[in-house]
């Protein structure tokens, strides 16, 4: 399942997709006025770096997600590059991310023009950021890739995510690990993964 993706504006953020699987979700708010506007667009782009939020500001939570640092830190601010992001999917964990599932903050992008804007955050299935075991600790495997982005173009304001090459991650080192990123992974393709998404860009944009 996925909504149709005008890449015109921010399409370079996201990366090509080459293989797997592929999810678009998009939500859109139309203001009414061009101030209006824009400052929704700093006040949804401030939600989509305040990843300690996004549970609360999902229309249908799923997961809830932790910000850290690049040393494994609590981070209570807004994400920067490098830094990581647990998430915490309903049902069993992996003994590979010790109960978790981690992405790490591979790129924040920005492009802008008089009268358009976007703003990216792309991430990627990483290591436990703590762990000497190199083996990526999500279902998905390091070649996947998930892009938050934020987007003002005249009186509308868009969250999206896009989630490119998804292939399950069967490369754990750990059997059991590598049957339930099998289910979560085909559950994603088969289009579970898609109301969670759509949830939290409807959630990161709505008006106040």
């Amino acid at each position: 399942m996925s909504d149709k993706y005008n890449n015109n504006l921010g399409g370079e953020h996201v990366p090509e997709q080459k293989i797997g699987s592929e999810i678009n979700a998009c939500s859109t708010e139309t203001l009414p006025t061009l101030q209006d506007a824009v400052s929704h667009f700093d006040v949804v782009t401030s939600r989509l770096f305040d990843v300690n939020k996004w549970y609360d500001h999902a229309k249908l939570p799923m997961s809830s997600f932790k910000l850290f640092d690049h040393n494994c830190r609590v981070a209570d601010r807004s994400a920067i590059e490098g830094d990581y992001i647990r998430i915490d999917i309903p049902g069993p964990g992996t003994k590979t991310g010790q109960g978790y599932d981690w992405v790490v903050v591979e790129a924040i992008l920005e492009e802008r023009n008089t009268d358009a804007a976007v703003v990216s955050m792309r991430v990627r299935p990483s290591a436990h950021p703590l762990s000497s075991d190199q083996h990526t600790a999500h279902f998905l495997t390091e070649v996947s890739s998930s892009t938050f982005q934020v987007k003002w173009s005249g009186l509308t304001v868009t969250a999206e995510q896009h989630g490119r090459n998804e292939l399950p991650n069967r490369d754990t080192g750990h059997t059991l690990d590598n049957l339930r990123n099998t289910f979560v992974g085909w559950s994603s393709k088969l289009g579970f993964s898609y109301p969670q998404w759509k949830g939290l860009v409807k959630g990161i944009v709505r008006q106040s």
